[in-house]
């Protein structure tokens, strides 16, 4: 059902310790009830991959994984080699990497019949848009990070009348690294992971 759908604001939690750590999101949206994002799964589950996690009470489970020997370099699944999952079905993503505005890098793919596009404004904020039809006008949803270490916090704001698909989409693209969303983001995320990769080689 589609509903108006007020602001809404998820704070940033944790627990446990390296293999088992869990992190994230999590909170109460007034249309669709409580809402909690694990960035990532504790490895120890998810061997060979890094995965996020979004569940909640009236909003489908959706995750985030990403497999490859890049994964030992990241902390959030990428964008290379990912897959996505809403409920039971997979979703197919497409993107232009060497596109020159941060509209043109958007993330693109189609769900339940809605095309679905994610870009970013910038490492702290992101907008995703369930694009307009002959039945629907669509919505865009914009989400921002704030804050700091355990102070972290994720507003979203909605215009138009959402989906509880659309509410689980934008939470859990908070549970993943974006940077390649935009030009500058992934020439920094191109010159960072050889040398973590180094690191995590010699530990």
């Amino acid at each position: 059902m589609h509903t108006a759908t007020a602001p809404f604001t998820l704070v940033f939690w944790k627990e446990g310790r390296t293999h088992e750590r869990r992190a994230g999101y999590r909170g109460t949206s007034t249309e669709f009830g409580d809402i909690i994002l694990t960035a990532p799964l504790p490895r120890k589950t998810t061997p060979g991959s890094l995965v996020s996690e979004v569940r909640g009470s009236s909003i489908p489970t959706a995750t985030f994984e990403t497999r490859g020997l890049h994964t030992e370099a990241a902390d959030l699944p990428t964008l290379n080699r990912s897959t996505l999952r809403v409920g039971d079905a997979m979703v197919h993503l497409t993107r232009n990497r060497f596109g020159l505005t941060h509209r043109a890098r958007a993330l693109r793919f189609r769900y339940g019949g809605d095309r679905y596009s994610l870009f970013a404004h910038n490492r702290k904020q992101f907008v995703l848009r369930r694009e307009a039809d002959a039945e629907d006008p669509g919505v865009s949803i914009t989400a921002k990070q704030s804050g700091f270490g355990g102070n972290k916090q994720l507003s979203v704001r909605v215009a138009g009348r959402a989906v509880a698909a659309d509410i689980a989409l934008v939470t859990l693209f908070a549970g993943v690294d974006r940077a390649p969303l935009t030009r500058g983001g992934a020439i920094r995320a191109a010159l960072a992971r050889p040398a973590r990769l180094f690191a995590e080689s010699q530990s």
